[in-house]
């Protein structure tokens, strides 16, 4: 956080579970051999509390808004979420995504899914928020584009096949798509896994940081789109909006697809 802060950022964005992500092995109630229903007796939650207090404190120390992964307590018996908390520069909880698309484990054994987008406004500047594997899920980020969002940050542990190299193309690919910026944070990996990074709206890496396994930060400036990507957006929306049904022509040597 202090090295963003001097860097110049106005937000921080961590991975999935940067305060805390427990293992399905060791909160496993039949663990760790088996993975089975998680048993929270096993989990401090004073502590975690403790550590998102000081890091909230930081970030007015800083004047530093910080979206960073998380476990988010429920009332009992219920499972937690697995979440993102937007902490403000002022050191306060502006909001909180919550995980929808969970993965097998998580869902069966683990956490309880969030229900809703979430936005928020930083400098005129529009994020939305993702979490874990959502990136498989192009439904969510098209959402986002319809709500205005200018960046949408994806945080995840980059586990499973490829090492979330495949999370890292489908950023390229949906930031591409909706014509808006996205940034890709997961934790700095030893086994080739797809390091962190911030894309462009034509979904170029514009910051990205180096894939050695030890902790970096990538830093860029949300610029405006030029004259051509600026118009691009609006035009997708009327084009899925239906604008060519109505250049829909009656024609045989159209109907029939079987002749030359």
């Amino acid at each position: 956080m202090h090295r963003a802060r001097a860097a110049g950022a106005r937000v921080v964005h961590f991975p999935e579970g940067a305060v805390c992500f427990p293992h399905k092995r060791l909160l496993s109630a039949l663990g760790p051999d088996e993975v089975g229903p998680s048993d929270r007796s096993r989990f401090r939650w004073d502590v975690l509390r403790d550590e998102l207090a000081l890091t909230a404190r930081l970030a007015r120390e800083l004047g530093l808004w910080t979206v960073l992964g998380s476990v988010h307590r429920l009332t009992a018996p219920n499972r937690p979420h697995n979440s993102l908390y937007v902490i403000s520069d002022r050191g306060e909880v502006a909001t909180r995504y919550d995980e929808r698309m969970l993965s097998h484990t998580k869902i069966s054994y683990m956490y309880a899914p969030g229900s809703a987008s979430v936005t928020f406004e930083v400098g005129g500047v529009r994020f939305g928020c993702a979490l874990g594997m959502e990136a498989h899920f192009p439904e969510l980020f098209g959402e986002y584009e319809r709500l205005d969002v200018d960046c949408v940050l994806f945080s995840t542990t980059g586990e499973g096949t490829g090492g979330g190299k495949a999370f890292a193309t489908e950023m390229r690919a949906h930031a591409a798509t909706n014509r808006y910026w996205g940034a890709f944070a997961a934790p700095a990996r030893l086994d080739g896994g797809a390091p962190a990074g911030i894309v462009s709206p034509d979904g170029e890496w514009v910051a990205r940081c180096p894939g050695d396994g030890a902790p970096a930060l990538a830093v860029a400036e949300l610029g405006p789109q030029d004259p051509a990507g600026a118009l691009a957006r609006p035009w997708r929306r009327r084009a899925r909006a239906g604008l060519y049904n109505g250049y829909l022509v009656q024609d045989a040597r159209s109907d029939d697809r079987t002749v030359l």
